[in-house]
């Protein structure tokens, strides 16, 4: 059991959390399960003050979109993309959409979209390169806020959800992985994701079942 004292310190983050990454896209990445995480993402931010969330939003002829010549995983050169991928959340399709039952962007206290450039694919969600110099100011948010402390759900669990966890662990904040939240394309890579976040200093949770606020201790006092 994780005991939280206060949710005033706490945010709770949504990484990609996109039907790109469900069964409903099954031409684009679909993560099996992928669009059974809503329940717990939406529990996961009742313990925590500020809700974050990021969405990829990719145009439709990047340089790392896969085809007969280059197929997906195949590897690709350049400073801001490492391997190619099919074709995935682009705006204006169902799959940039957030999974039903998610807030609107615009009901988050903070928002990003990463990886708008044709020639940048960016994984975690607090930088848009891959050389963690260009932040997209969660980081910043977070700690204008005071938060030490971050849940993160979403998808998936070896790609988006790792690369954001080991971004919060580097910047010092405690992060919190709630596995219900999140699903993986395989179980291998999810399995070695898992591993590589908690070897860094991610606490691993298997659901906000986990989760509970701490009871104030109440000292009588002499009358």
């Amino acid at each position: 059991m994780i005991l939280i004292s206060s949710k005033v310190y706490i945010a709770s983050m949504d990484v990609d959390a996109q039907y790109s990454f469900t069964p409903s896209c099954p031409h684009e990445l679909p993560v099996p399960e992928g669009h059974n995480i809503v329940d717990e993402l939406n529990k996961q931010a009742t313990f925590a003050k500020y809700r974050i969330g990021s969405k990829e939003a990719h145009p439709p002829h990047a340089i790392w979109i896969s085809d007969e010549n280059h197929p997906p995983l195949s590897e690709l050169k350049g400073d801001n993309v490492d391997l190619h991928w099919p074709a995935h959340c682009i705006p204006g399709t169902k799959g940039f959409e957030l999974i039903k039952g998610l807030p609107h962007p615009c009901e988050y206290d903070y928002f990003i979209w990463k990886g708008i450039e044709p020639d940048m694919h960016p994984y975690g969600s607090c930088f848009h390169d891959l050389n963690e110099t260009l932040s997209t100011g969660i980081i910043e948010f977070l700690k204008d806020k005071k938060i030490t402390t971050v849940i993160v759900g979403g998808l998936a669990t070896d790609y988006c959800v790792k690369n954001t966890v080991i971004q919060l662990l580097r910047s010092d904040f405690q992060t919190i992985v709630n596995l219900g939240a999140c699903r993986g394309l395989t179980l291998e890579t999810t399995e070695q994701a898992i591993q590589e976040m908690q070897r860094k200093g991610a606490i691993i949770i298997g659901s906000t079942d986990e989760l509970q606020f701490e009871q104030p201790v109440i000292v009588a006092t002499a009358k």
